[in-house]
This record gives structure tokens, sequence and C-alpha cells, in this order.
């Protein structure tokens, strides 16, 4: 048996503001903008170097679907976020509307969220709350200068993995039947890539990766290969690798699966310059330094919004927007069988046609037997298949703006999060542009 130790301090409550955000991923930075545009005092912990995470310190390469091909279903912070780095891009960029070049991207949090007037904390880890009969009363962080706590009437969870959710005491689920959940994956970036010479090549790398198995190339035989995005005049972005098993709720389980990652890097750059056309001079610039993590805890909230609700296009009374992506579930084993079977569902089954989405209810966004925290991003109460879908930057900006304003309107009413009427909530989120089209005030 493993020994243990209590351990007691006293530490100074270092702010006291309206809303504590955790976590300055695209969902956390959506609360944060939000709140405090509606005049309350917000401080933001983010325990990288960057606000943005998966798109930033994670380089993942490119946004995912914005709109269903006919609306822009992630209209308020969404739209706005884009729209200024596709002016950090400039009018002359070759790069598509949805590439993100990471440092670009960091720019454009920090301007966003300095100009708003948050308290901001970057190398800062939330590590436990205090809370009381499903009241949260602090935040307890720990940064370069110790141990801080920081109080507020209202908090909100967007660290992606539900971890002061999970802290409070809220119910969650972690991954499939088995506990099996999806694979991240050490996002990259590449440089000296002929980008015409590739076009004009016609190769399918897809196709290509199957024969350099054939070939023996690679010692994961991994069919699911996301593949490389184009985020610089020379440079590309790559969305390759699995690290099948990974476990981000576990120190050391991250600890061993970037050492694994990193040294699968030359398998990938001469996969690239051996097969791929333009890749020839292929050359690794950075991994990430933060892990692309899909799949973790799914807090248990008021509702579990689920594969049915995406089937039906299901419209919610209480609706804070709508969505569209696909339901991706990226295969938890690298075989045939089970890369068929997310072909089947991403391609075909579980994806909409033009002008289709489905709602997101509000209750999604509220744990249960929690009164003052809010969840938002990735780690909503969902099931595994609408997890696949909505956990996406675009999904993120929706539940994270209707988070900010929620929590605006309990300080506003003096009430928790379940004591306003949802049409207020729904009223402000029109008001700063929100697609909800099936809401009239």
């Amino acid at each position: 048996m493993a020994a243990s130790i209590t351990y007691s301090r006293s530490i100074p409550v270092r702010h006291e503001v309206d809303v504590f955000v955790a976590g300055g991923g695209p969902g956390g930075i959506a609360a944060a903008l939000v709140a405090a545009r509606q005049g309350k005092k917000v401080f933001l912990a983010e325990g990288h170097s960057c606000f943005g995470g998966m798109g930033t310190a994670g380089m993942i390469p490119v946004f995912m679907t914005f709109g269903d091909g006919v609306n822009f279903l992630a209209e308020g912070i969404g739209r706005e976020v884009l729209d200024a780095l596709s002016a950090e891009k400039g009018p002359d960029t070759p790069l598509s509307t949805n590439a993100i070049p990471a440092e670009l991207m960091k720019r454009v949090y920090d301007r966003l969220l300095v100009e708003a007037g948050i308290e901001l904390s970057l190398m800062t880890q939330v590590v436990d709350v205090v809370a009381k009969d499903g009241h949260l009363e602090q935040a307890i962080c720990h940064g370069k200068s110790g141990f801080f706590a920081v109080s507020a009437k209202m908090f909100v969870d967007g660290t992606g993995d539900g971890d002061l959710a999970a802290w409070a005491g809220a119910p969650f689920e972690m991954g499939d039947a088995e506990g099996n959940m999806m694979p991240g994956t050490l996002c990259s970036l590449w440089a000296d890539v002929d980008f015409e010479r590739f076009r004009a090549s016609g190769v399918s790398v897809q196709d290509t990766l199957f024969k350099s198995f054939e070939d023996g190339h690679f010692t994961v035989k991994d069919p699911h290969h996301p593949g490389m995005w184009r985020v610089g005049n020379h440079l590309t972005g790559g969305n390759i690798g699995h690290a099948f098993g990974i476990n981000a709720t576990d120190e050391r389980s991250l600890t061993e699966h970037f050492l694994i990652a990193r040294q699968r890097m030359p398998e990938f750059e001469s996969f690239y310059r051996k097969y791929i056309p333009g890749y020839e001079n292929l050359e690794l610039v950075a991994t990430g330094s933060l892990f692309g993590i899909r799949e973790t805890r799914r807090i248990t909230g008021d509702y579990v919004l689920n594969v049915e609700d995406f089937k039906a296009r299901a419209v919610f009374a209480d609706e804070i927007g709508r969505y569209c992506y696909p339901v991706d579930i990226h295969p938890s084993k690298p075989d045939a069988k089970s890369y068929a079977k997310f072909e089947e569902e991403f391609r075909k089954s579980l994806r909409y046609n033009r002008g289709e989405s489905y709602g997101i209810p509000y209750r999604i966004l509220t744990p249960q037997g929690l009164t003052n925290l809010l969840v938002t991003g990735r780690c909503v109460s969902a099931d595994r298949p609408i997890q696949g879908s909505i956990r996406v930057m675009p999904g993120c900006y929706i539940t994270g703006q209707a988070a900010g304003m929620a929590a605006a309107i309990a300080i506003d009413k003096g009430t928790d999060t379940r004591g306003f009427a949802v049409s207020e909530l729904q009223t402000r989120l029109q008001g700063m542009g929100a697609y909800l089209p099936n809401f009239s005030a």
C-alpha cells in the first residue's frame, strides 16, 4: 500500500473576483471575454505559457467547421476570433481561412483578453477547489510564487478535462464502456514544403500511407492519418500520429506518450520525404508543448446531449447555440476494423448535409450537484459520440460564450446557475450575435 501524508498550510486569497475561469483554451477565453464585457471582474488562470490551448501550444494546424454550409454557427466570439486571425494573416495570405498559424493566434488571444480588462495569469496551475454543499468558494492555484487562492461568485471550468467540476464532486464519465479513450496527437510544425508541386502531383497521402505499410516503413501501422495543413509560405502543420492509450488526467501517462511521440517523428519525416512529392526537403521545426487531447472526462450535467439528438437534428427550448461537426471518434486501436467503423460514421452515417445542425441546451453546462460552476469545451455533459462532435474549437466558442454570459446573469440576479430564466440568457446571446434560429425574444 502506498504511503500517504496529511499536509496543511495557510495561503493568501490573492484575488476576489466575480468570475473565475480555469483554463485559457477557446472555451475559457470565450467565457472570460463575455463575462468581462458584461461588466464583471474576471480572473483567468492558464497553466501554460500562452492562451489558446490546442490551437497554440498544442499546434493543431486548422479549425474544424464554423458553419453548416449555409449558416455561420459560431457567431459571436467564434466570428470575432476568426476575423481577427484573418486580419493578422493579412490580405495576401496563401493560407486558408481555417488555417491556424500558432504565433499569430497567440497574439490575437493576447490582445482580446487584455483589451477586455481581464486579470490574467499564465504558468498558473489550478490544483484544487474549496467547496461546501455544491457551492464553490475558492479555487486553489499554484504559480512560481507559490500557492494562492481566488475567491469568486461564479466559476467556469475551461480546463477541457473537467478538473474543477470533478474536484468539486460532480459525476463524470470517461471513454467507452471499457474505458478506452480516443488517442491523442502530438501535433508538429514542418518547414520547406513545395505546396505547388504537391498539388500538381495529385498524390493521395492516405493511399500512399498504405503502400508504405507494405514497405515496412512504420513501427505502428496506424491507418488513420489526418494529415498536414499549410500554415505559412513554406510551413505545414502536422496533425499526424496517434498516441494510443494516453490518459491526459494522469501526468505519468502524458510523460510516457510525450517521449514516445517525439521519438516517432523521424518516421513521419522520412515517409513524407520518400513518398510525397513536394515534401522531399521536409524538416521538422517543432512539436507541440501541449499534447493534442481529444477526450478525457465528460462531466454529467442536468442533461446529457446524446447521439439520438444528433440524428434528430434536435431543437431545445433552452438552446444556447447549434452545431454541426460530424461524430469524429478516432479509433482507440490502430487496426483496420476500427478504422473502417470510423470511416463509416465520420464520412457517412453520422454526418450532416448542408444547412443541418443540432441544438446545444444550456443544461449541458450545469454539472449535477454544483450551484455556481459551469463547464465549457470538450468536457460538457454529452455522451461519447456527441463529445466527438462538440469538442472542437468552434464548438468550444459556442459553449464558452454561453457559460460566460450565464455566469454574468447569475451574478446580476443574485442567484445560482439555475435561478434565472434561460430566455434572458438567450436574449443576451442573441444580442452579441449568437446563432439562435429557434429562439424569439
